[in-house]
């Protein structure tokens, strides 16, 4: 099992001093990915709904770092870990523009960049940013993949698409991993579950979507069986597909119950959130990303590191 942590991208600690210290002191307590989040904008008035909360409202503030901007920065003070999109919104940027962002990431870092990619869900920063029609955004971000893809592979990339087009190119430098960095697909519902099994070298939900819940092993699953069912019906081999999960909430020191009266997964003491990680791994789990964001550098890292301690020797 590898184990990842959350960098922000806004509040307190979006300072390059923090970002740097939480990125090498990670690094050195051996977690294996870092990853971070993508708004471009914030808008002051929003109606769209927030899928991973049971209010549907959004609480991540005005104010944002650029993502992969992040990225580059933080690939220059770190030598080893992963560096997780999580999740790029694909059709905030133009699909070329960021085939050679990651790829040039790929190459600063080299070979370290996992590309998570997601749909989006806030319609108000699409228009702000004159992203494509957000009503159309699931058909983008899958065709953006493809020309991801025909452009990290390619000698003469060419793509003949709805929302993007492009030949007689040079797409220099490659990618330092072959055959592109892996593409971690975001998404909880069958739509995004088709979309992993169509273009995803991974599949990387979210554990708190109330209207998709896979919060359980039992649910996790359920839809991990859907995604080899999808797969097989386009002829691909399921055991391609890697699994990893996005813990939103984490809790080493006391059990949260929830309304059934059953303690959330990856909460309790360490023994307890040891059991729950081993569980999903024996369901197919490969890595999983969590966050630890306190108001305080000195907090965040306390839990990072008490984690480190006290939870991970216990899995192996």
């Amino acid at each position: 099992m590898n184990f990842g942590f959350r960098a922000p991208s806004r509040g307190p600690l979006a300072t390059p001093d923090s970002l740097a210290t939480l990125a090498q002191k990670g690094e050195a307590m051996g977690y294996n990915i870092v990853s971070v989040s993508d708004h471009v904008v914030m808008p002051k008035v929003a109606n769209s709904t927030y899928p991973y909360s049971k209010t549907g409202t959004f609480g991540g503030g005005t104010e944002t770092m650029e993502l992969l901007t992040i990225l580059s920065y933080l690939a220059g003070v770190t030598s080893s870990i992963r560096l997780l999109t999580s999740v790029l919104v694909v059709p905030h940027r133009p699909a070329v523009l960021t085939a050679k962002v990651l790829s040039t990431i790929d190459v600063l870092s080299k070979g370290r960049v996992v590309v998570g990619c997601g749909a989006g869900w806030l319609r108000e920063e699409f228009e702000a940013i004159d992203a494509p029609d957000f009503d159309r955004r699931g058909a983008v971000t899958s065709e953006y993949i493809r020309a991801f893809k025909e452009l990290w592979t390619s000698d003469s990339p060419t793509f003949d698409g709805e929302f993007t087009n492009f030949s007689n190119i040079h797409f220099e430098p490659k990618p330092v991993q072959k055959p592109h960095p892996p593409i971690w697909i975001g998404g909880e519902s069958n739509v995004a579950l088709r979309r992993v099994a169509r273009l995803g070298d991974c599949w990387y939900p979210i554990g708190s979507n109330p209207t998709f819940p896979v919060g359980t092993v039992e649910e996790l699953t359920a839809s991990i069986d859907r995604i080899k069912g999808y797969a097989e019906e386009i002829g691909r081999d399921p055991a391609e597909i890697g699994v990893a999960y996005n813990v939103t909430w984490n809790n080493d020191r006391e059990a949260t119950i929830l309304a059934d009266g059953k303690r959330r997964s990856f909460t309790g003491v360490p023994e307890q959130v040891a059991a729950d990680i081993k569980s999903f791994e024996a369901a197919g789990l490969e890595d999983i990303v969590l966050g630890f964001e306190k108001p305080t550098l000195e907090e965040t890292l306390e839990g990072m590191e008490r984690f480190a301690s006290n939870v991970i020797p216990l899995t192996k």
